[in-house]
Formats: C-alpha cells, sequence, structure tokens
C-alpha cells in the first residue's frame, strides 16, 4: 500500500498553502515530506467552490506568514494594498479612520481574488515532484490506527499516511464521519457578494458601514473595482439578489452613500449563510482540521481566513520542530501540542467576530448609542484605535 507523510483533504485556500508550506520541510537528512492533496471539485476554476468570485482580505500578518512560507512572491502580484480604512455607522455619528502610514507599514492589508490566486496555488503545486494532486477525489472511507491512517477513496483507490488534514470547509466530510463536537449560531443574516465598480477611484481605500441589518463592507481590488460583501436578513437577501444591476446599486448607494461617488456597476452576485460553526477540539487521533473545516466566522472584521492561515502556519511549524526532533508527526503528542497552542488565539478571533455580528447587526437605540459612543471614543484615544488597528492587521 502507498504511504504519504501527509494527507489534505481539500484543496482550497487552506490545503493549497499548506500543501506548498509542508513541500519545503525537510528531515534532518535532508529528505522531503510525501503529500498527497485529495480535492473533490474538478481543477475546472469556474466551477471550483474553493476559488470562486469572492475575494479575502489578508491581514498585514497574513502577508509575513505567507513570506515565511515562500508564497508571498508570486501572490504579490495579485494582491491591491489597503492604505485606508474606515469604520462608519449608517445614520450616526461615530466614525473611526486607519491609515497605513499611521502604523509605518506599507499596507494595512491586501485583497486577493480567489480565482488567479487558485489558479497560481495549483500551478505551484504540480511544480512540486513531493506533491501528489488526487483530483477530482473522494475520500470513502478512513480508518484510525495506531501507526497511521489508512484512506480509501471512491475509486477504490487506498493508501495510509502519518497524519491527516482536513481542509475540506465548513461542511467538512472528515468532521462529518468523526462526528466532532462543535457550536453552531445562525446569525439570521446572508452575505451578498458582487464587485463593484464606481466613479470615483477607490485609492486603496476600504470601507466598513453598519446598518440596522448588517455590515456592508467594499474593499479595494484591482482594475478599479471593490470587491462588495453586503450582510443583510435571508429575507432582505434574498430580494437583493432578486433586483436588476440598476437597481442593487440604486439600494447599496442608498445605505452606502457616496464616499466613492456614484457606483457605475456591478459583476454578478452570490449570497452566502452567514453561522458560526467552531469545533471545539479540531484535532483527533494522527488528524487534525484546519481553515472553515475548524472554525466558520461571520465576515464582518474579515477575520476568517486569517485565522486558517494562522493555524496552517503553526501547523507547519509544529511539524518542522517534530522533524527536527525524530519524532511522529502524526502523534498525540504533536497534534495536541498544536491544537493546545492555537486555541488562545481561536477563542478570541471567534469572541471578537461573534459579538461585533451581534452588536453592530441591531437598530436597538441603546446598543446604537453604545457603539456609537466606541466608535468615537476610539477615534479619539489613539492608543485604543492603535489595538484594534494592530488587531485588524493580525498582530496579537
Amino acid at each position: 500500500m502507498t504511504h504519504f507523510d501527509v494527507v489534505i483533504n481539500g484543496a482550497g485556500m487552506a490545503g493549497a498553502v499548506l500543501a506548498l508550506g509542508l513541500a519545503a520541510l525537510r528531515r534532518p537528512d535532508g529528505s522531503s515530506l510525501s503529500i498527497a492533496v485529495i480535492e473533490a471539485a474538478p481543477p475546472d476554476f469556474d466551477a471550483h467552490p474553493g476559488f470562486d468570485a469572492r475575494s479575502i482580505a489578508l491581514a498585514w500578518h497574513s502577508r509575513e506568514l505567507l513570506e515565511q512560507l515562500g508564497l508571498w512572491a508570486r501572490l504579490a502580484p495579485l494582491a491591491t494594498p489597503i492604505t485606508h480604512i474606515q469604520v462608519s455607522d449608517r445614520g450616526h455619528f461615530g466614525r473611526v479612520e486607519m491609515t497605513a502610514s499611521e502604523y509605518r507599514v506599507p499596507a494595512l492589508g491586501y485583497v486577493v481574488e480567489l480565482t488567479p490566486v487558485g489558479q497560481g496555488l495549483y500551478r505551484q503545486m504540480a511544480e512540486r515532484p513531493n506533491i501528489r494532486l488526487l483530483c477530482p477525489a473522494r475520500i470513502k472511507e478512513f480508518v484510525q490506527q495506531p501507526d497511521n491512517i489508512v484512506l480509501t477513496l471512491d475509486d477504490g483507490a487506498a493508501f495510509s499516511a502519518a497524519l491527516l488534514v482536513a481542509a475540506d470547509g465548513n461542511r467538512s466530510l472528515v468532521r462529518r464521519q468523526l462526528r466532532l463536537p462543535c457550536r453552531q449560531l445562525d446569525y439570521g443574516q446572508c452575505a451578498v457578494i458582487a464587485n463593484v465598480e464606481s466613479a470615483e477611484p477607490h485609492r486603496g481605500r476600504a470601507f466598513e458601514r453598519f446598518t440596522p441589518e448588517g455590515p456592508i463592507a467594499l474593499l479595494p481590488m484591482s482594475q478599479g473595482r471593490s470587491s462588495l460583501v453586503w450582510c443583510a436578513s435571508h429575507e432582505r437577501a434574498k430580494a437583493l439578489m432578486a433586483l436588476d444591476d440598476a437597481a442593487f446599486l440604486a439600494a447599496l448607494q442608498r445605505e452606502f452613500g457616496y464616499r466613492l461617488g456614484r457606483l457605475v456597476r456591478t459583476g454578478e452576485r452570490h449570497r452566502y449563510p452567514l453561522v458560526l460553526d467552531e469545533v471545539e477540539r479540531p484535532w483527533h487521533h494522527r488528524l487534525v482540521l484546519v481553515g472553515n473545516a475548524a472554525h466558520l466566522l461571520h465576515p464582518i472584521a474579515g477575520q476568517g481566513f486569517n485565522l486558517g492561515l494562522r493555524d496552517v502556519a503553526a501547523l507547519a511549524a509544529a511539524l518542522r520542530q517534530a522533524l527536527a526532533d525524530g519524532r511522529d508527526i502524526g502523534s498525540h503528542g504533536v497534534l495536541s501540542g498544536y491544537g493546545r497552542a492555537r486555541q488562545p488565539d481561536q477563542a478570541a478571533i471567534v469572541g471578537l467576530t461573534t459579538a461585533l455580528a451581534l452588536l453592530f447587526s441591531s437598530d436597538h437605540p441603546a446598543l446604537a448609542a453604545g457603539r456609537n459612543l466606541g466608535l468615537t471614543a476610539m477615534a479619539a484615544c489613539p492608543s485604543f484605535k492603535s489595538q484594534l488597528a494592530w488587531r485588524a492587521m493580525g498582530k496579537r
């Protein structure tokens, strides 16, 4: 039976970045890890669920992690810098603004489009001789044994591995088979996603605009476009999806205002339900969950992939140290050490995004007054604002 050191189920952002990061590791004798990546979707980027029309915001610290993993140089040409962030509340006076120059960094973060990034990551995986991409393929079953984990695919192929990593999203097949305890919260909202063009150039500006039904975010993209994430109730989101382009832009203009001048064009819209879905203990015997398979967050603070990337970088570091120490990379000691070390960061980000989603999606007068006082105080207090800024950039 063929044996791999690591099998990664899922070749979306988290799985692909992890595969490439692990491919560069070496044992003390100089040998590399053998890695298999299993992906159910065919490598067709018009259909791949992990690399669809969405864009994601990379925090400044995420750029640093991608540099450490040797991946940033090829992603940088696809990234649009965020140099200015404005946070405001519709119908109220509270507002906070942050600039990269305040914190002596080239950018507060970056926006990347998933489709071209996915194409680049696939090309890099194909270039690595120690990565075997099995696509399209699905895991039919897996059996955890004391010294390895045995996997059978839907085409009957079977192989073993020292470690299985589930990077297969919040509908993770691996997680469902294990029936791991998780915490879930339905926010009662959907996110409407689209790319929009404005009469005024964005000039690297990102906007977070809070409304009674949920936040609206516009993030700077290439070619002068902005990436829209509009969070609203299920009913409102359904109605927004049914509008023609002109009516949709008019509705967005009313909610967002004229910070970018007139909104002149919108691309295809997509709608996603918003829930918190967090695995309480995202590691098991010879198995670990990363990315959305471990924790699916509300997009209000743009922290979902950034948190997943910190998981990926920490797992790669834990396996690097295990190799240096001559330890079994799938052992309980290695995985539990990684998992426990990640729990404080995961709990803090889950708590932060959940609190913000609940606080800034309510039109209750007391909550509205409180959050606007908070925004005003933050704008007036540099140290308070600095804490928020560095947290947004991924620094703790």
